[in-house]
């Protein structure tokens, strides 16, 4: 199972929703959409569990591409 983070280039705030729709599969339009009407349905509930979220779920993890030989022998 893939683990989730918020992504780094789906990105539109804090990159929560990029993140999610790429753990989940599903358009990152659909999961701003629903996060939106959400929202303004929990009377802005939905707002701190975002912020929260946003909080606790860590980032994506940068990665580096290594050409060529090495110090490290392209680890």
């Amino acid at each position: 199972m893939n683990k989730l983070f918020r992504s780094r280039y789906n990105s539109t705030f804090t990159g929560l929703s990029g993140g999610l729709s790429e753990w989940l599969g599903i358009n990152a339009t659909l999961i701003r959409l629903i996060w939106i009407i959400s929202a303004i349905c929990s009377f802005g509930t939905t707002l701190l569990v975002y912020i929260i979220a946003s909080i606790v779920i860590p980032k994506e993890p940068v990665h580096h591409h290594h050409y060529g030989p090495g110090p490290y022998h392209g680890y």
